[in-house]
């Protein structure tokens, strides 16, 4: 998989999911023949790197020897998701368990009556609501219904040279006002000030803008599922980002790669991007190696000279909320129920150390230990080994200070359209792409942040009308 893969994977995986369920119906099957019927217990992973399938075949025989249960673990490509998923509800053969789930994917499956929300229930209620994190539970609820049970999550970070706001005495960047400050004090020929994606045909150009829209109160829709892109709030944040794009950015239209290529040369002072990008950082990816004047002595020297921001606050927000994603593990409609829950609780309690050291970086816990070890997990993930081709924990680059904004994070994200039960059209949006179109256009010159807000609106306003 590819670096930008790794980082838009999720939703991706979203908008096949949302766009093509409605062909399913509600299943009938269930892996193994539905119910309890005895046969091997069916669990697709999004998980389908072939170390990390590797590593869940051995919690999968972990399990099996422990409960005597036979697993059939299936890696599911995020492309082939939507096509693989709507043949099985057909043919009654949906599985039993589904793992690294997205948000939107959960709610899609709950619309289309594909899940098992009692037997999630159990799960939450077996291991304990309060180990878990609040915030990912709610994003996993329907009301008072519990769909599906969060494993982990991945955040939206802003990245920032400490060294160089520590030498210019510049406050954290952690609000509108002071990342426009910081970005103008430090902007010169040789570093510019923010870098940021720009790209059209790019989901992460709407991530990492609606990391700072949340900020300011901008969200997708309000309660009622009326779209909102178009208030005070949202053209506000449009400004903001098309000050800082247009005033203190890189030139040409920016993308997932070239914004990390940037920070990673020195050549800027800020990036938006998602915690996948820590290993990278601390030289710990061969394919992705920080190349600023520094880095050829000290390959982590950006690792240790950089701070992370999560929530930023916005002039009209009343409180800071970040983009990020919690995946989940979701028991579907007609599954073997005894075994299905003994599965999933023991991910998320005998083998969880080892789901979430697949990518530590990028799979925060949403459940920090357990009754007796209140931080059990999350204790052990600032421990666990990151990086792809060399190999070492977090803690050996980070802070104290970084780790504990990472591992927080789960508790803050709150992305556009979840909270309001408008997965769907969350969904369908990443397949169109209206928020990087007006940005392209807007940072273009082509429409002014008025403009531009007013255009992503409308569009969506469209997908959601075809959605009814």
């Amino acid at each position: 998989m590819g670096a930008t893969g790794r980082r838009v994977r999720v939703s991706v995986a979203a908008v096949g999911v949302t766009v093509l369920l409605a062909a399913c119906g509600s299943g009938d099957g269930g892996g193994g023949g539905g119910g309890d019927g005895g046969g091997p217990l069916t669990v697709w992973t999004l998980e389908n790197l072939p170390d990390r399938l590797a590593a869940q075949e051995e919690i999968a025989a972990a399990f099996t020897g422990s409960s005597g249960i036979e697993v059939e673990l299936v890696g599911i490509d995020e492309d082939q998701f939507n096509q693989l998923l709507t043949s099985s509800a057909a043919a009654g053969e949906l599985p039993d368990v589904i793992g690294a789930l997205p948000l939107a994917g959960v709610q899609a499956l709950a619309t289309n009556e594909l899940l098992a929300p009692d037997v999630a229930a159990d799960v939450v209620e077996g291991l304990g609501a309060d180990t878990f994190s609040e915030q990912a539970l709610e994003l996993t609820r329907d009301g008072g219904t519990q769909l599906a049970v969060p494993s982990d999550g991945w955040a939206q970070l802003l990245v920032y040279r400490k060294d160089l706001f520590d030498a210019a005495g510049l406050a954290v960047p952690d609000s509108y006002e002071s990342i426009l400050a910081a970005a103008q004090a430090i902007d010169s020929p040789e570093t510019a000030g923010f870098t940021g994606a720009t790209a059209p045909n790019d989901a992460f150009t709407q991530q990492t803008f609606e990391h700072l829209a949340l900020g300011n109160g901008c969200q997708l829709v309000d309660d009622g599922g009326e779209v909102t892109l178009d208030s005070d709030q949202c053209v506000a944040a449009f400004e903001f980002y098309d000050r800082l794009i247009s005033d203190y950015s890189v030139s040409g239209s920016q993308d997932v790669d070239t914004t990390r290529a940037a920070y990673f040369a020195g050549q800027a002072a800020m990036v938006v991007w998602s915690s996948f990008i820590l290993d990278e950082m601390a030289g710990l990816r061969a394919d992705a190696l920080p190349t600023c004047p520094e880095c050829s002595a000290d390959p982590a020297f950006l690792a240790k000279n950089s701070g992370v921001v999560t929530a930023i606050a916005g002039p009209d927000g009343d409180q800071g909320a970040q983009f990020g994603e919690v995946v989940s593990w979701a028991v579907t409609a007609d599954a073997q129920t005894d075994a299905a829950t003994r599965f999933v609780t023991y991910m998320l309690e005998d083998g969880y150390e080892q789901w979430i050291g697949f990518s530590p970086e990028g799979k925060v816990p949403t459940r920090q230990g357990t009754a007796e070890e209140p931080t059990r997990f999350i204790d052990a993930w600032a421990t666990l080994p990151a990086g792809v081709d060399t190999k070492a924990p977090l803690s050996d680059f980070y802070s104290a200070e970084v780790l504990d904004a990472l591992r927080n994070a789960p508790d803050t994200i709150s992305p556009w359209g979840i909270p309001q039960g408008q997965g769907a059209l969350v969904g369908a949006s990443l397949g169109e792409l209206p928020v990087p179109q007006a940005i392209s256009a807007m940072t273009g010159g082509e429409l002014d942040p008025q403009q531009a807000a007013q255009q992503a609106a409308d569009a969506l306003r469209e997908i959601a009308s075809s959605l009814e």
